[in-house]
């Protein structure tokens, strides 16, 4: 498979991962020294503590879902970039009416080529917009998140855009 589709193709398994709470999938996803950037109080280094961590907080919800759209992909030899938006809808009950939260944003990603393929070694996380019911996406009053929106306008102008210093 070449490249450019090799990476596209990990980065939707990302979305069935999450969804189906497989977090074995994440091996053929990130790198195992992964830097994992989801925001200010979302933050790791390790794929290992990353798999447990988004385990146990998305346990909690009755459904989601994760779609990975407007695939941007630049490769420079045993490296590469890409430019992904995400939407997700996380569903829990017990929150009350209405049980959903959505949310927009993108993921900024860095990418290198090990023995075993394709692997993300740095990943951006950010929310440009959500809507809905926030207590559906705090499902645990020890995990704060913080949900600093940005838009890539701003991300972009500030140089914090891998993908577009990837392309310049």
């Amino acid at each position: 498979m070449p490249d450019r589709e090799d990476i596209i193709e990990r980065i939707n398994l990302y979305g069935l991962a999450m969804d189906t709470q497989r977090w074995d999938l994440f091996d053929q996803i990130f790198a195992e020294d992964v830097d994992a950037d989801y925001g200010a109080t979302s933050h790791w280094t390790d794929r290992a503590r990353f798999k447990a961590d988004f385990g146990a907080f998305h346990e909690l919800f009755d459904a989601t879902q994760h779609a990975m759209t407007n695939h941007l992909v630049k490769v420079a030899g045993d490296r590469a970039s890409s430019h992904t938006y995400g939407a997700w809808r996380l569903i829990r009950h017990a929150a009350g009416d209405p049980p959903v939260w959505d949310g927009t944003g993108y993921y900024d990603d860095a990418w290198r080529r090990t023995a075993e393929g394709w692997r993300i070694a740095k990943r951006v996380c950010r929310v440009v917009y959500w809507t809905g019911n926030p207590r559906v996406q705090t499902p645990m009053e020890e995990i704060e998140f913080q949900l600093d929106l940005v838009s890539l306008r701003d991300e972009g102008r500030a140089g914090r855009l891998n993908f577009l210093k990837a392309i310049s």
